[in-house]
Parts: structure tokens; sequence; C-alpha cells
């Protein structure tokens, strides 16, 4: 793949500047990302055999201080890095390694303004781009829960919030409310059944945020993203290894991590499924996650927050719904589409499975009762 002049112009700038150690012998395009540039850099090392990076340019777009994001990133995997090593793994292997530039920064700014930053690659290992098996995603929970016990003593009220509101669902809320009023397109009155189901569970969305503000449940360093691509798992033993892509780490919720990998993960159908009896809530592989996940906290989630679970599940599916619809109202500005009312399918399945959820509210409680007793 051939990549344009001045695009590979500010690649070699931006990999002269980090302090690696080595000859530079390949470099080119690396995964299937959509919102960061990402090559994989390949060298020659002094002592023989060759080492792997990862650079990236971030997207600034969405990220809106690059500066504090990667500040986030190094304290939060620093802190990772000592718990490793206390417990006798690799850190090396086990958590994000960032490369510090040449004058010791944690990423690069260059004369484009395009912001570059390098991730020592974690090599032998592989990444699922859904869930084959009930094992596969109550591996991922026990990596998830882990990544969770292990920052349980982070102050999470010292890292920066890179996306403000992100899983704040009455700010979701409110402005799904606001791309219905504009109605900017006249899509409004295509979609009244899908409007109705948001507003009839506004009350919903304050469940979790008002146990926040009173107390009731504590602040927690989050991913934010808990699909399963971004779990590396190793490729000899299959095992979860490392928990990737730490841009929306930042204070939130254990519910935020533990719903959007129920969202995600125990789905019987894909995001945009249009035939919506394909869509339920697979009970077998909510179990296996939830008993990964609270094993893999291990013990330090309080009463409350195992509790709330089930919440955390609905309304992570229920805000992305909202998030989807208020995307189709105004036009599909945010989320990519690859055809004629793909958010608007989108939400129709995500909205299906909270019906669903809330059919199965009673076996989705026992199922966490069940567990109780691993966390």
């Amino acid at each position: 793949m051939k990549m344009e002049s001045a695009a590979c112009a500010r690649i070699e700038e931006a990999i002269a500047q980090f302090a690696i150690e080595g000859k530079l012998t390949e470099q080119r395009p690396y995964g299937n990302g959509h919102i960061n540039d990402t090559f994989l850099l390949v060298y020659e090392m002094p002592q023989g055999g060759t080492r792997q990076y990862i650079l990236q340019r971030m997207n600034h777009d969405i990220f809106k201080n690059p500066h504090e994001l990667m500040e986030n990133i190094v304290h939060v995997t620093g802190y990772l890095r000592k718990s490793i090593i206390e417990q006798g793994g690799d850190p090396d292997r086990e958590t994000l390694n960032v490369i510090k530039t040449r004058n010791g920064e944690n990423y690069y700014r260059d004369g484009s303004g395009n912001y570059w930053r390098v991730f020592l690659f974690i090599e032998r290992t592989v990444c699922l781009e859904k869930v084959e098996s009930a094992k596969d995603f109550y591996d991922s929970a026990v990596a998830f829960g882990n990544f969770q016990r292990m920052l349980a003593d982070y102050p999470a009220k010292d890292l920066h919030e890179t996306i403000p509101n992100f899983h704040h669902t009455p700010s979701r809320f409110q402005a799904f409310c606001k791309a219905v009023d504009e109605d900017k397109l006249g899509r409004a009155a295509l979609v009244q059944e899908e409007i109705a189901f948001a507003k009839a569970r506004e009350q919903d969305t304050h469940a979790l945020t008002d146990l926040l503000a009173n107390g009731q449940l504590p602040l927690r360093v989050t991913h934010n993203d808990t699909k399963l691509n971004n779990i590396l798992f190793d490729a000899d033993s299959r095992k979860a290894l490392c928990i990737i892509d730490l841009d929306t780490v930042m204070p939130g919720l254990s519910h935020y991590d533990f719903g959007d990998s129920i969202r995600f993960g125990a789905s019987t159908g894909e995001e945009d499924e249009k035939d919506l009896s394909k869509i339920t809530v697979d009970l077998d592989l909510y179990e296996a996650f939830t008993k990964g996940y609270l094993e893999g906290c291990g013990g330090r989630l309080t009463d409350k927050e195992i509790e709330m679970l089930p919440m955390g599940a609905k309304l992570m599916t229920y805000e992305c719904g909202i998030r989807f619809l208020a995307d189709y109202l105004e036009g599909d500005i945010y989320f990519k589409v690859h055809r004629e009312g793909h958010n608007l399918d989108r939400a129709r399945t995500q909205f299906k499975l909270v019906a669903d959820m809330e059919a199965k509210w009673d076996e989705m409680r026992a199922i966490v009762e069940k567990y109780k007793n691993h966390a």
C-alpha cells in the first residue's frame, strides 16, 4: 500500500523523534481501527533479532486534549506495571508500554499539528472481533475484572475526562431530546415509536449517576470501551493477556465497563441487524461474563455496585441506542454509516436488547446474586 509522499514525510519525521533502539527495517499500516492512524514499525536490534512497535497518529478531532489523554495512559499503565511486577507477571506483555520521545515526552506534535505516540508491540497475541465461545467471553470478563481490581486503589478523581460526559446517561438523554426537538432533516415523524420508547425510560437515565452523586457508588478508573477486540489474547494459551485501547480511560463507574461488554458480547445478533427477531440477550453468555467479571474483580466491588450490574447492562445499551437515534435525526454526522437508515437500524437493535433485558430482568438479577460471593 503506497502512502502519499507528504504523509510519508510526516511519519518519518515522527519516527525520528522517539527513543527507539536499533535500525528501522519496515513500516506499514496496521490494524483496522477507525479512530487513529496506526502503523507497525520493525527494528533490527544491535544484539540480533527484531523488535516491533506501534506508531499512532492520534485523532485530535475526537480527543481534543491529547496531552491529558496521554497523561492518563502513562499514569494508569505505570500503576499497572508495578502491580503486574508485584504479582510476578510480565509487564512488557500484560499492559501497554509507552515509548518516550528523545526529549522524554509522552508524545510528539509535528509541524502540521498532528500528535504521534509509540507503544511497544506485544508479540504472539491475537485479537478477537466477536465472541466465538462462552469461554472467550468468560476470559474477557476476567481480564476486564482484573483491570478493575488492579486499579481499585488508584485515585480515579485524578484522571482527566478525555471525552466529557462520555457515559453520563442523563447528558446523553438531553442531547437526544435536543436532536428530536430540532429535527433538522424532518426524520422525527418517521421514528415516533422509537422516540416514545426512549422517552418512556427517562427515569432510568439517572439510576447510576444519582447513586454516584450521593456516595452510594464509588468513582472508579474505567476503560469505557470494553469490546472483546480491546483485549489481546496470548496466541499459544488463548488466555486474555492485555487490555488495550486506553484512550477512553477516565473516571467512571464499574457498570460502564460491565454494561458495554454485555451490550456488545451477549447479543445474539449484529449491532446493525435489520431482522429484530434475531436480537435477544443470551443469558448463557451474560452468566459467563458475570461470573468472570466478578472473579476478576476479586472482592473489590461493593455490594451496591454488584446489585446494580444489571442496570449497567441496560443503561449502556439504552444509551448507545439513543446516541444512534440522535445521530440518525441529525443526519448521520458522528457514526459512520454504510447504507440508508444504518443508524436507525443500530438504534432499533439496542432498543430490542433493552426490551429483552426488561423481560429477563429477574433472571439477570438472579445470575448476579448467584455469583456475588465470587466478587
